[in-house]
């Protein structure tokens, strides 16, 4: 299944305490029930004013629809063509 990054706009998200995440986390994953199977999420990375999301979905289209239902921004959704890391180098 296709990967993809979103990269979501929320100023102040670093400071985003224990709790809210947990909130935002328990919203992303209600919409993602309701959505079926086809859409998975991966994890995320808060840095300080933005998050960044790993998802698995058949298409861009599912995930800007997962991002309307939770209330979340989806400014840029990129699907990852391929991955690399220190062992590419080998």
């Amino acid at each position: 299944m296709p990967q993809f990054v979103i990269e979501r706009e929320m100023p102040g998200a670093g400071s985003l305490s224990g709790g809210e995440l947990q909130g935002a986390s328990q919203q992303s994953c209600s919409v993602l029930k309701s959505m079926g199977p086809d859409i998975q999420w991966v994890h995320s990375y808060v840095t300080d004013d933005k998050i960044y999301c790993i998802y698995r979905a058949p298409n861009a289209d599912m995930i800007r629809q997962h991002a309307q239902d939770a209330g979340f921004p989806a400014n840029s959704v990129s699907e990852v063509r391929n991955v690399i890391d220190p062992t590419t180098a080998e």
